[in-house]
């Protein structure tokens, strides 16, 4: 009897979906098969169509998969009443997630090519959609007197992203180099960014530190 008979199906689905996400990252969609996949996790052929449907299926469900795992971390973090710790907050469970995750992660944020399994754009704005947590605090941000009145909390979050991705990014490749580790770095990142949208540096300062402590 294969293992996958063996056992609930959860666990196979999770290695199934694990593994999926730690080839494409690695070696790209040509080195993807369903029987590298239930070679390495201990399954039957059959596993991959039983619980995905087909090939295609299953690296969307990668995708899928992710933002549920992003967002249950996410979920975590609770409104307060410094909206400025908070948006910290969610900044250090994105580095997180990108350090705990790397291969989800990369199949998620375009760090591995999936080229022949092609996301919907339905797919990437369920990727975007993950800025809706971020936008809200800065929002809060604003609506507090933290951030200036005329902020632009649609575009702060993207400038956000772009930060937070190319961090992340840079971390994983080991680019943050020197006294400066990319803890310092995502620090003075933050602290930065409230300041340039118009927070008093010392409150600034404060609220990242308490963020950053969780």
């Amino acid at each position: 009897m294969s293992s996958d008979r063996q056992e609930p199906a959860s666990p196979v689905r999770r290695r199934l979906l694990d593994e999926a996400a730690r080839v494409l990252a690695e070696e790209g969609p040509a080195a993807l098969s369903a029987r590298r996949l239930v070679k390495a996790v201990g399954a039957s052929t059959m596993a991959v169509y039983t619980h995905f449907g087909s090939m295609p299926a299953l690296v969307r469900e990668v995708m899928r998969e992710g933002v549920e795992r992003f967002l249950s971390r996410v979920d975590a973090v609770a409104p307060g009443t410094d909206p400025v710790r908070e948006l910290t907050e969610l900044c250090r469970v994105y580095q997180e997630f990108a350090r705990a995750e790397p291969d989800v992660y990369a199949v998620m944020f375009g760090g591995s090519s999936l080229a022949g399994f092609e996301l919907t754009q339905d797919d990437r704005k369920m990727g975007v959609a993950l800025l809706r947590h971020p936008r809200d605090a800065i929002r809060r941000c604003i609506a507090s007197g933290r951030f200036r009145a005329d902020a632009d909390a649609d575009l702060l979050v993207r400038q956000l992203f772009v930060q937070m991705h190319g961090l992340a990014q840079l971390a994983r490749a080991g680019y943050i180099l020197g006294i400066y580790g990319p803890d310092d770095v995502l620090a003075g990142l933050l602290r930065d960014f409230a300041v340039a949208a118009g927070d008093d540096p010392e409150q600034a300062a404060r609220s990242v530190r308490s963020g950053l402590a969780g």
